[in-house]
């Protein structure tokens, strides 16, 4: 599904959502693709291009950076299970609950942003059944992009607008 297909996939680069998680006081806009200049370090969080978009079956994974350029994901070790995440879109607010956290992995674990994550470097850490996922990745530590920290979350409510 390229972009002007049925599936309206937004535009490489441009901002088509937003992100909000309120335990931290965060609001981002979302861009499609991952790109460090076209997204990643204007402060938007990058959506992972070929994952699915907000609400699908499947898992919507995003990226953003932990230090500089707005540092979106600064705090995202503060969050907790239970912790909501929403995302906005022009159509509807998606609700994800926070239900998974897996503090280390290597920056080329590809399974945390498979349909269906699962850790291919901590396999202890992920999900084995179909569902609506969220996955939020940033760099970790601090200041460098050694590791991934990847936090989960569940789709529990979905609010059309209108």
């Amino acid at each position: 599904s390229g972009a002007g297909s049925s599936s309206g996939a937004p535009r490489l680069s441009q901002a088509y959502a937003v992100l909000r998680i309120p335990r931290l006081g965060l609001r981002v806009p979302v861009a499609e693709g991952t790109s460090k200049q076209k997204v990643l370090d204007k402060g938007y969080v990058g959506h992972y291009a070929g994952t699915r978009q907000p609400g699908q079956e499947g898992n919507f994974a995003v990226a953003g950076h932990r230090n500089t350029h707005g540092e979106p994901f600064r705090y995202l070790d503060r969050l907790e299970k239970g912790d909501k995440v929403e995302v906005e879109t022009r159509g509807a607010t998606y609700t994800y609950v926070v239900d998974k956290i897996l503090p280390r992995t290597s920056p080329r674990d590809a399974g945390v942003i498979r349909p269906v994550p699962r850790s291919l470097t901590e396999p202890a850490y992920g999900y084995d059944a179909p569902g609506r996922y969220l996955t939020l990745t940033t760099c970790t530590p601090e200041y460098t992009s050694r590791y991934r920290m990847v936090v989960w979350g569940r789709l529990v409510a979905t609010r059309s607008r209108g």
